[in-house]
């Protein structure tokens, strides 16, 4: 590895995204800490020993991406989608179910989960798509083709039970809308999500009803009295009740047992505390008894006795709550408000389109994966089962989010040299 290759990267980001993964694997120790067994946090029998055998690699893949030809990235874009639909195609035929999920490919006790690796894969095919000559965000039939790259990816994820994956995909509307697509779409969908929940949230839904209904007359009969504006309006009262209609449907006929108890915990935990409010119910005790300071590393009650499920994976910000505190959570939060701050800086530095979509795929990415993640440990999402980045267990979100980050630092670490190839 030459030395110029390393000097050009971004050495802020690279500290915050090690000092991530240090922490990290100290609370995935946490989790697993059993004093009277007598096992360090190096034995590989422990998740804390295999998570450290997954960074090493991590740090091989660094040195892979670091050394790799800058132009292979986006000659690489549309083969690797290619590749990872295939793989998420072959997983439900081939693949070995982990956690009620049939996503991964394994051999023996080693497995993968593709969905993880489609993350970036999909990042760079859109990046590569926008950054075709000509491309026009305004133009219908490219939005249709963008929605079209996520929406492969999306749905495959879905056949294999992995919700919160597939809603990963998302986020890359974020793409779309800094690259010039109106922000109608993501209105109506952030207002539509919030008619969803507040129908949940009522107990009757004559009330919503009544209530558009008197909204409706009101901007009627104080406003101008035009056909166009009274039309726009009806229509807009109309789907606004659709989806009012459409909750009880979705809730009863479109969700699974296991969704519809999500969405109950939700609404109201302690209506079941024993049953599906139990994980969000001890996930908030665990965080709550930390306090201010927390009861100190190893000390945790919560994490030690195992009341929380999944801790080491999707409810680690538990552990980092209790035995951490309010203390250790701000430092967990100010570490992923300053990489996406960060990235948002690298992101807006480049003159090449490629990596500038590229860049805010990133950023998307790591946005949903932290805002839901830590929403769900306090109650605030339902459950949807998705990683913390870098201090979450696993081997498949460990090496994907690192090759999703170091993608970027390598083409930013040369945008001299792509703004001179343009």
């Amino acid at each position: 590895m030459r030395r110029d290759e390393v000097s050009g990267l971004d050495w802020v980001t690279i500290l915050i995204y090690l000092a991530m993964v240090v922490l990290g694997w100290f609370n995935i120790y946490a989790v697993v800490y059993d004093e009277a067994a007598g096992r360090d946090i190096w034995d590989l029998s422990l998740n804390s020993g295999r998570q450290l055998v997954f960074i090493g690699a991590s740090f091989v893949i660094i040195m892979v991406i670091v050394i790799m030809d800058l132009r292979f990235y986006e000659a690489f874009a549309y083969v690797g989608y290619g590749l990872i639909v295939l793989l998420l195609l072959l997983v439900p035929v081939i693949g070995k179910e982990v956690g009620g999920n049939k996503a991964w490919l394994g051999i023996g006790s080693f497995g993968v989960q593709p969905s993880e690796f489609a993350k970036f894969i999909t990042a760079l095919a859109v990046a590569k798509y926008i950054a075709t000559v000509g491309f026009k965000m305004d133009n219908l039939r490219n939005q249709a083709v963008l929605f079209l790259i996520i929406g492969v990816p999306m749905a495959l994820t879905l056949l294999q039970k992995d919700t919160g994956t597939a809603l990963v995909f998302t986020s890359f509307i974020l793409v779309f809308y800094r690259e010039g697509m109106s922000p109608f779409l993501i209105i109506v969908g952030a207002s539509a999500a919030a008619i969803f929940v507040l129908t949940l949230l009522v107990p009757n839904e004559i009330y919503l009803y009544a209530g558009i209904g008197v909204i409706w007359a009101l901007i009627i009969l104080l406003g101008k009295k035009k056909v166009g504006r009274i039309a726009l309006v009806t229509v807009g009262a109309i789907m606004i009740s659709g989806v009012i209609a459409s909750v009880d449907y979705v809730i009863t006929d479109v969700l699974k047992p296991h969704q519809q108890n999500r969405i109950k915990a939700l609404i109201n935990p302690d209506a079941d505390p024993l049953g599906y409010g139990w994980n969000v119910t001890q996930s908030k005790i665990a965080i709550g008894s930390g306090g201010f300071w927390g009861k100190g590393f190893l000390e945790g009650t919560q994490t030690k006795f195992d009341f929380v499920p999944e801790q080491s994976t999707d409810f680690i910000f538990c552990t980092i709550g209790e035995e951490h505190g309010w203390v250790g959570t701000l430092l967990v939060v100010s570490l992923f408000v300053a990489l996406l701050l960060r990235i948002v800086y690298l992101a807006e530095r480049q003159k090449n389109r490629f990596t500038r979509a590229y860049a805010y795929g990133v950023l998307a990415i790591f946005f949903f994966h932290f805002a839901i993640n830590i929403g769900m440990t306090i109650g605030l999402f339902p459950v949807i089962g998705i990683p913390l980045p870098f201090f979450s267990y696993g081997g498949s979100s460990l090496w994907g989010f690192t090759v999703l980050l170091f993608i970027l630092l390598k083409l930013d670490s040369h945008r001299g040299e792509v703004l001179q190839r343009i």
